[in-house]
């Protein structure tokens, strides 16, 4: 089926540029549907057994069980003596930064969210869990990786 040119009114026109438009935003919002928040992951290099004394997050006395520290954008908890997990700092709710490890939770100032010590939601708005980060002790500190 072809169109003939002669038929072809402003109306017909007119229509078929809306169809046009229209088709260009529905791609456009598809393209960019779920990027405003999205953050590329860093990746981690894994660390060696030689891990440099400079690299340590924090030494392991500096941890107390049932806290945690805050270490630049990681979190490094003790639910338990002698477990350490690492987090990441940033609140799953908005974006912003956990400030305090206190009563047992990571707290966020922005909207009142609290994480367990293992990263679960222990009260919202947060809606998941904080972000694994793989830690490990080397000795007396504890190393990323």
């Amino acid at each position: 089926m072809t169109i003939d040119e002669s038929v072809c009114t402003r109306r017909t026109a007119v229509a078929a540029g809306a169809g046009i438009v229209v088709a260009a935003a529905a791609l456009t919002a598809c393209a960019t549907y779920g990027k405003e928040n999205a953050t590329p992951a860093p990746n981690p290099t894994p660390a060696s057994a030689d891990q440099p004394a400079g690299t340590a997050l924090a030494k392991t006395a500096d941890i107390p069980v049932g806290g945690g520290v805050i270490v630049g954008d990681t979190v490094v908890t003790q639910p338990s003596a002698g477990t350490f997990v690492g987090l990441s700092s940033t609140c799953t709710h908005a974006g912003c930064t956990v400030t305090s490890v206190s009563g047992g939770t990571i707290n966020c100032p922005c909207h009142g969210s609290k994480y367990h010590l293992d990263g679960s939601v222990a009260r919202g708005p947060a809606p998941k869990p904080l972000a694994a980060k793989a830690v490990r002790v080397v000795g007396d500190s504890v190393v990323p990786g």
